[in-house]
């Protein structure tokens, strides 16, 4: 990798600003002073330094966002605030997207990446990664009810087409607390499956995506890169 690109990486500045670090001989590769911004580095032997300090090629990122209501799962927005916002000036130099969408009104587990292969497993329907949530409602849920939307309920995609949703899973947990599994991800799809059978939602929180679940240790607004060992374990569900 050319040097002025390594250096543009792993510190976040322009490509421009690297020339110059490089002409005030900042920049050092094996204690070797180097100017030159078409120098090639290996990242896997070469120790890079810039002002003294030693630079790590990273070329994935993938983060666990426990989401606040009121932000957009979208990585700009004119007028609204968006998960990236919730991030360190670090990650701004990744071309970050999301892995499964949440609407604005519900919380937790999102997922954002830079691996697009990873990103195109975890959001394919066809790959059939079950999006868990945690849904408190009202209205009376009957066992009918639970069976239909396992079996599959009619709803509206969000641009007034009807279509038939996957078989969900279904779990009461609670006094008006549902569990609910689905491998789909339509605008406002489990709002729309509860209306179908006469319950509202009046909380919605995501808390895991295939076997990957969302860190208790992380409060609203939190977020962490995911572990190999997270990692290893979402790959198994794609």
């Amino acid at each position: 990798m050319r040097l002025d690109k390594f250096l543009a990486h792993t510190t976040g500045h322009s490509r421009s600003d690297v020339k110059k670090f490089l002409k005030q001989k900042k920049v050092q590769v094996d204690g070797e002073v180097i100017t030159s911004a078409s120098f090639h580095v290996d990242i896997n032997a070469h120790m890079v330094t810039a002002f003294g300090e030693e630079l790590f090629y990273q070329k994935f990122v993938y983060l666990m966002i426990n989401k606040p209501q009121g932000y957009l799962s979208a990585t700009k927005d004119a007028q609204d605030a968006t998960v990236m916002e919730l991030l360190d000036e670090y990650f701004e130099r990744f071309d970050l997207s999301i892995a499964g969408r949440l609407d604005k009104d519900t919380e937790g587990l999102l997922l954002l990446t830079n691996d697009g292969q990873f990103l195109h497993e975890v959001i394919s329907p066809k790959k059939h990664v079950y999006k868990k949530y945690l849904a408190h409602i009202e209205g009376e849920l009957s066992e009918e009810d639970i069976a239909m939307l396992e079996s599959g309920v009619e709803i509206q995609d969000g641009k007034g087409f009807e279509f038939t949703t996957a078989p969900a899973r279904v779990k009461v947990v609670g006094e008006n607390e549902v569990e609910i599994q689905i491998a789909e991800g339509k605008f406002h799809q489990v709002r729309r499956m509860f209306a179908s059978v006469g319950c509202k939602v009046v909380y919605l929180q995501r808390f895991a995506i295939g076997g990957l679940v969302l860190d208790d240790d992380l409060a609203l607004g939190e977020y962490r890169e995911l572990s190999e060992e997270e990692l290893n374990e979402i790959k198994k569900s794609t």
